[in-house]
């Protein structure tokens, strides 16, 4: 069994940063594809980065790129995002998701195994 526990999120004005942590239990994470995924109120849960196993291929939506990094430490089962000048409009819930045994870059919630229990990032104006 899988549990994801995400860290770091909080309170940031615009244009300011914060790194996401999701740390991972087991010993799948270093075949495991890792996303990252986000939910504002009223919104959809929409993909915003995901990374292969290795950590050699990335994928960000259109409304990230340029500002978020994500990034993988596969000795401690940890991926991280990087979140760099942040809008008012990245405000959500921000959860990372495991595909056990995947060597691959997935963007659709029903790809993934497991799910953390997310994290808020509110961005103020």
């Amino acid at each position: 069994q899988v549990q994801l526990v995400e860290s770091g999120g909080g309170l940031v004005q615009a244009g300011g940063s914060l790194r996401l942590s999701c740390a991972a239990s087991g010993r799948t994470f270093s075949y495991s594809a890792m996303g990252w995924f986000r939910q504002a109120p009223g919104k959809e849960r929409e993909c915003v980065s995901a990374i292969t196993p290795s950590g050699g291929y990335t994928y960000y939506s259109d409304s990230v790129k340029g500002r978020f990094t994500i990034s993988r430490d596969n000795a401690k089962n940890t991926v991280f995002l990087q979140m760099n000048s942040l809008k008012p409009d990245d405000t959500a819930v921000y959860y990372c998701a495991q595909r056990n045994y995947y060597n691959g870059l997935l963007s659709r919630q029903s790809d993934y195994n497991y799910w953390g229990q997310g994290t808020q990032v509110t961005v103020s104006s």
